[in-house]
């Protein structure tokens, strides 16, 4: 099928949005407003291993492996690549003046993007360096930036064969280079923190500092590349939804499947090329957008399907404003207001529940925040 038969496919129906979307991508980000801070908190109160487990998963991993909260990031990137197939089309089948607006958004989306990111990276009370060899300019931001800019280029100016092959090759290739190339003594199957190949492009390409100045940045130039793979996915998996959704039952089989078959790819994958965040290995890629894809099947299965949607608003809430509330995150003490307005209840509370009302506090404050811009329709995007 040709681009312009597969785009008059999908328009039709492409102006819907899912709810499941939104509802997933704040429920992504409830954890960052410090929902992950609950688990360890009910542990305390309870007693219960289940709490205990649930705050191991709340922590990154060391180096190799994988917890829950190394979801967070792919599992954004995948998002926005799944927003991408769902309503994106190659520019070509626009007028050449609306082409070249959504071209121009692309290119200032990526440019705030990670200026936003190098903001956030400074916002933690410290402030921005006044030399600029001390900014850090890697970033969570800048890599969602980088990893929608390209997967978006790829769908606008080249066939869907084309985008398929190119995920491949990434996987692959990215995955060869960290096995088999050396340069400047470091990579060659060496998959350290000091001695993976990324070291060597961190050191010898990326501009001012790294975090925490180690040598491997972990958002660092080569990993950059490998996380388009997430957002790809992610189009596809959009495109798929989009075109076979008459058929829910179907679909939601279908998704399971792939979700699934990525799981075991990437696990069997990570025997050999370890499952690491930092490096952003092709095992990790594969496992985080299996398990990106089972979420979404569910979250649409439940929301868009079967229509439980009462509880769906509350993460919407979130998703709806995703960026303010990553930027959020850094630029206010939101720790600091909650004691503030809850000082007092937190004093006389024991042990356990002062985290839980502080840090729920926490919690409630932003969701009130980002409930006043929803119900005004306010939806501050990049």
């Amino acid at each position: 099928m040709s681009q312009s038969q597969e785009s008059s496919v999908v328009e039709p129906v492409k102006k819907k949005r899912l709810l499941s979307i939104d509802a997933l991508r704040g429920f992504d980000m409830f954890w960052i407003l410090g929902g992950e801070k609950l688990f360890a908190a009910f542990f305390i109160i309870t007693g219960w291993s289940v709490f205990h487990l649930g705050a191991e998963q709340m922590e990154h991993s060391v180096w190799h492996g994988f917890t829950a909260y190394d979801l967070i990031f792919p599992l954004f990137i995948f998002l926005s690549g799944v927003s991408l197939g769902i309503a994106a089309k190659p520019l070509s089948s626009y007028p050449a003046d609306k082409a070249k607006s959504i071209l121009q958004h692309g290119f200032k989306r990526l440019g705030l993007l990670i200026i936003f990111g190098v903001l956030y990276n400074h916002g933690w009370g410290t402030g921005m360096p006044a030399s600029p060899e001390d900014i850090r300019y890697a970033s969570v931001l800048g890599r969602i930036g980088i990893s929608w800019f390209v997967a978006a280029l790829l769908v606008w100016y080249v066939s869907e064969r084309t985008q398929w092959v190119v995920a491949i090759a990434i996987l692959v290739i990215y995955w060869l280079m960290l096995q088999f190339v050396t340069l400047g003594g470091v990579g060659g199957g060496n998959f350290t923190a000091e001695g993976a190949l990324n070291v060597w492009f961190d050191q010898t390409f990326l501009p001012g500092a790294t975090y925490r100045n180690l040598p491997l940045d972990p958002e660092g130039l080569l990993s950059n590349v490998s996380s388009v793979v997430n957002a790809l996915i992610g189009v596809f998996i959009g495109r798929y939804m989009i075109k076979h959704m008459a058929n829910a039952r179907h679909l939601i089989t279908r998704l399971s499947i792939i979700g699934i078959s990525l799981l075991i790819a990437g696990y069997l994958w990570g025997m050999f090329f370890p499952i690491n965040k930092t490096l952003w290995t092709s095992s990790f890629i594969l496992v985080t957008t299996g398990y990106s894809v089972i979420l979404l099947t569910l979250f649409y299965a439940l929301i868009d399907v079967i229509g439980l949607t009462y509880w769906a608003k509350f993460f919407a809430v979130i998703g709806t404003n995703s960026i303010i509330v990553y930027l959020g995150s850094s630029l206010i003490n939101w720790k600091y207001t909650s004691n503030s307005l809850f000082g007092g209840f937190i004093k006389i509370a024991p042990a356990g529940w002062q985290d839980v009302i502080l840090f729920g506090g926490m919690l409630l404050l932003q969701w009130l925040v980002l409930y006043w811009l929803y119900c005004r329709k306010i939806f501050i995007k990049v």
